[in-house]
């Protein structure tokens, strides 16, 4: 068990430092800026699309895709300590066309989609010129237990008729196609009714009825409410085999559960970096924040925490190396539950030292800790994946 960065993973870490330093962090108010300047809160920004052209002529494209023929052929490991400087800033994934859940989508298409499916939808979203969106939560269905999905897919002559509601479809106000996850077969075992079909977002029927705020908030690439009604697509948009839409979503998952873990980190560590400097210069009752003992015990408490969810979220990057995504599920979850409890504690902390400028924008604090809190309840709410690690461990003492 060796984490030490390779040579290949050496340079990228330093170009991509390099670009960050140069390019993402001094744009990340005008990120925000031209958003609020369009008055359309799902404006995309002209600076993230100038970005991603500069990103992949840069050659920092698509890093988190293990096949070479798509990117630089990265292992999970390999690849932890470059998502974890990407989520240094919320939205510099998407710089690098590594944000989800674009990822995990190009990922379930390269190994289940057709040759069509392929040429239609993995190219175009490779080269970053279309984005998606997944769309399997429903708002009247616990997400904690997607058995009891209740949209429908009919199947009717050569074409599948969806019907049904969704929320919570990440990338959905700017997707192209979107992956929806239908019961096909209800009388089926409970892990066989469900697939997952591919629907693009001009289709009739398709209605992006809102974009759900989140604390307030409603990001640019939005977290949709859609309806189906009587969206009829060819039976050729079944992704893998019918009734195996549960077992294809679990392969983008795994990956994805610790792309975020990876992000996770990384915004953890920047939120140190943040709160130090806070410390070091604001001057109250005669001394430095940083002399007092209670900010000392948050900043150190906190580097406690993200080197030991640093080193678990590597230790389930290596397991799925070594021993697969279905033998790794128990680190995965771990590191997953771990990564965003320490994320939202540190975020927490360091929204206390800057006192009330942590919770305004004029700090990048406060939107990271709305993203940490997602985290706890986002592919997997806390408590499910401890009830699995629990039956896990139960099971090996019997």
């Amino acid at each position: 068990m060796d984490f030490a960065p390779t040579p290949k993973v050496k340079a990228l870490e330093e170009r991509l430092r390099d670009f960050m330093d140069r390019h993402v962090h001094p744009s990340e108010r005008t990120y925000y800026e031209q958003i609020e300047a369009s008055g359309n809160r799902h404006h995309r920004p002209k600076v993230l699309e100038d970005l991603k052209a500069q990103a992949k002529t840069a050659g920092l494209w698509n890093l988190f895709l293990p096949d070479p023929r798509h990117g630089p052929g990265l292992t999970n490991l390999e690849y932890a300590p470059l998502a974890g400087i990407m989520g240094r800033v919320l939205w510099a994934p998407e710089v690098f066309n590594c944000a989800a859940p674009d990822t995990g989508n190009m990922e379930i298409l390269a190994q289940f989609g057709t040759d069509e499916q392929k040429a239609r939808w993995l190219t175009p979203l490779l080269e970053g010129s279309i984005r998606s969106g997944f769309s399997m939560t429903e708002p009247m269905t616990p997400g904690s237990d997607p058995t009891q999905l209740k949209v429908r897919a009919v199947r009717e002559g050569d074409a599948w008729v969806i019907n049904g509601r969704k929320w919570f479809t990440t990338g959905g106000m700017h997707a192209r196609v979107l992956l929806v996850m239908a019961v096909t077969s209800p009388e089926a075992p409970r892990l066989r009714r469900a697939s997952l079909i591919l629907v693009p977002k001009d289709t009739p029927g398709v209605t992006v009825v809102r974009s759900t705020p989140v604390l307030g908030h409603v990001s640019s690439s939005g977290e949709c409410e859609i309806a189906y009604e009587n969206v009829r697509v060819p039976a050729s948009h079944l992704l893998g085999a019918e009734g195996e839409g549960f077992a294809v979503a679990q392969a983008r998952l795994g990956p994805g559960r610790i792309h975020h873990c990876m992000r996770a980190v990384g915004m953890a560590d920047r939120a140190i970096e943040i709160m130090c400097r806070r410390a070091a210069t604001r001057i109250v009752a005669g001394g430095a924040l940083a002399e007092r003992q209670m900010v000392q015990d948050m900043i150190a408490t906190s580097r406690i925490e993200v080197e030991a969810a640093r080193f678990l979220v590597l230790n389930a990057a290596w397991k799925m190396d070594t021993a697969g995504k279905r033998a790794a599920w128990p680190e995965i979850s771990m590191a997953k539950v771990l990564c965003a409890q320490m994320a939202c504690a540190v975020l927490d902390r360091a929204i206390q030292v800057h006192g009330a400028l942590g919770v305004t924008d004029d700090v990048p604090l406060a939107a990271m800790y709305r993203y940490a809190r997602i985290l706890r309840i986002g592919d997997g709410a806390d408590e499910v994946h401890k009830a699995k690690i629990a039956e896990h461990e139960t099971r090996r003492w019997r």
